[in-house]
């Protein structure tokens, strides 16, 4: 305080213009006068000098006086542009003492005179200092309602660390901390924090309190020392504890979940260095656990992966290179998927998954086994496409929805068309309407068509037909796995068509 009053009057003396005293200054009552020409200071009482030395130096007299008047009369500025309209004006300002400030604004002449009447700031040689202390009243006051409001706890420790000072927020939880109802505070006040912070001086910790009968709350503690006191803050934390153990249970949560996966994980951050990785990278890269511990980069790994000979030779290191860079490119776009074929008969399947900030997903799979079979599958079913070409009778196969699914070379040779041309768009009704056409009107195409589409247990039979060209033909329909159904054309010639003949035929059975 001492120091800024010596300041204060320091600046009274700061220079301003002076001109000779004005009629309308001598008329007035005693306080700050101000006679302006617009925002230009024609002439000032002694009081209005002090008050213009003591307010903030922003440099024209203008300013000074409006950083002065516009936290007491915010509309102030604005009715002063007005002013030639509205030729005065006067407005009021209560302080928290109940005292009331008032400004008188009138113009006259093309001259704006603006008079101020405080009973804290008194015309006189010591209008300086009481300027001073009225700023200095309002200024406490307001740091004395701001402290007692703000959302943190604040207190002040001497060198024994006893708490000399707290703010509100302390007192309040002091006393809820107390034990019994309606425990009266005593000096020195309660002590809430371990005293390890002030050890510590500047450094934050994090500790928690028990408050009765709503567990712990956490907070984030400062100190900063001051002379030969410590002045300590304790800001809430409880939202960021939680937020942290919900993430670090997720992070263990996750983890567990990586380690039991049977697909190797490596994430790598937006400058492309490994920043987490799973055991089954370990089990089938085979690279050493403490250099992928050393955060090495995308290139990094996909190198030793190729010194392994766990990725595709290509034609030329040059290549190689390229091919990487297109590589970590697609993957950062999402778009990369690819099966990698290894000297040694393995195959993975790499793909490459964006993250946020710019990190990057590779994930490294085993599908030799997958691969494998899908080889066989597809093996057995040229084996048998071959087997079923090499029988004499013309098969065809529909599936339970009457789609065709399979039809044979003795197929295509007795009806005349190719139905793999058109497979999926086939069925038992348009290749039906096909038959009938190259053949002698009969029941047996309707019973073809129901037996298809029917579901549910069927019984195999036998029926006959004839074609438009008199070939008799044998119609040998049974039902085969999935719910399909395998029709078998054969042409009966000499014996055979009398034999077949002599037979009772058998009749479709559905249940």
């Amino acid at each position: 305080m001492t120091t800024a009053v010596l300041l204060l009057l320091v600046n009274v003396w700061r220079q301003k213009p002076k001109a000779a005293p004005s009629p309308i200054l001598a008329q007035t009552p005693s306080g700050p006068v101000f006679l302006f020409d617009e925002t230009r200071l024609i002439d000032c009482s002694p009081s209005g000098r002090a008050l213009l030395a003591q307010a903030l130096d922003l440099g024209d007299d203008w300013a000074c006086l409006m950083a002065f008047l516009k936290p007491r009369f915010p509309k102030i500025e604005d009715n002063l542009t007005k002013i030639a309209e509205l030729g005065s004006f006067s407005n009021v300002y209560h302080t928290q003492n109940g005292l009331a400030t008032l400004v008188d604004v009138s113009y006259s002449g093309g001259l704006t005179k603006i008079v101020l009447s405080d009973p804290d700031i008194l015309d006189g040689p010591n209008v300086a200092i009481a300027v001073a202390h009225h700023a200095a009243t309002e200024e406490v006051a307001i740091l004395r309602d701001t402290i007692s409001k703000a959302p943190i706890l604040a207190w002040r420790e001497n060198s024994a660390g006893d708490v000399i000072w707290a703010n509100t927020r302390y007192l309040v939880m002091a006393a809820a901390m107390a034990p019994g109802s309606g425990t009266q505070l005593s000096w020195p006040l309660p002590r809430l924090f371990d005293r390890a912070l002030n050890a510590q001086t500047g450094d934050r910790q994090r500790q928690s309190i028990v408050i009765s009968g709503k567990g712990p709350a956490w907070f984030d503690l400062e100190s900063d020392p001051s002379g030969s006191e410590i002045l300590c803050f304790a800001t809430p934390a409880d939202r960021t504890v939680t937020a942290e153990t919900s993430l670090h249970e997720f992070m263990q949560t996750l983890s567990k979940t990586f380690a039991q996966l049977p697909i190797g994980l490596a994430i790598f951050d937006k400058d492309r260095k490994l920043q987490m990785f799973n055991p089954a990278l370990l089990d089938l890269t085979n690279l050493p656990p403490d250099f992928l511990s050393m955060r090495p980069s995308l290139l990094s790994v996909l190198d030793a992966m190729r010194e392994r000979n766990l990725l595709p030779e290509p034609k030329d290191f040059i290549g190689w290179r390229r091919q990487i860079i297109e590589m970590e490119k697609a993957a950062s776009s999402g778009v990369f998927q690819e099966n990698w074929a290894l000297a040694d008969g393995q195959t993975f399947r790499v793909t490459g998954r964006p993250h946020p900030n710019g990190a990057l997903a590779l994930m490294i799979e085993d599908i030799s086994t997958e691969m494998q079979r899908t080889r066989r599958y597809r093996s057995d079913l040229e084996l048998g496409h071959s087997v079923i070409d090499q029988m004499a009778e013309a098969i065809v196969v529909f599936g339970q929805a009457g789609q065709l699914m399979w039809s044979n070379m003795a197929y295509s040779q007795l009806w005349g068309h190719d139905p793999n041309a058109t497979l999926g768009e086939a069925s038992i009704r348009n290749l039906g309407d096909h038959w009938k056409s190259l053949s002698a009107p009969s029941k047996i195409w309707i019973e073809i068509d129901e037996f298809v589409q029917t579901i549910g247990d069927r019984q195999p039979w036998i029926g006959e037909l004839r074609l438009s060209d008199g070939r008799l033909i044998r119609c040998r329909i049974a039902p085969v796995a999935g719910g399909a159904t395998m029709i078998a054309f054969a042409p009966i010639a000499g014996p055979q068509m009398v034999a077949l003949s002599a037979r009772q035929k058998v009749r479709p059975r559905l249940q």
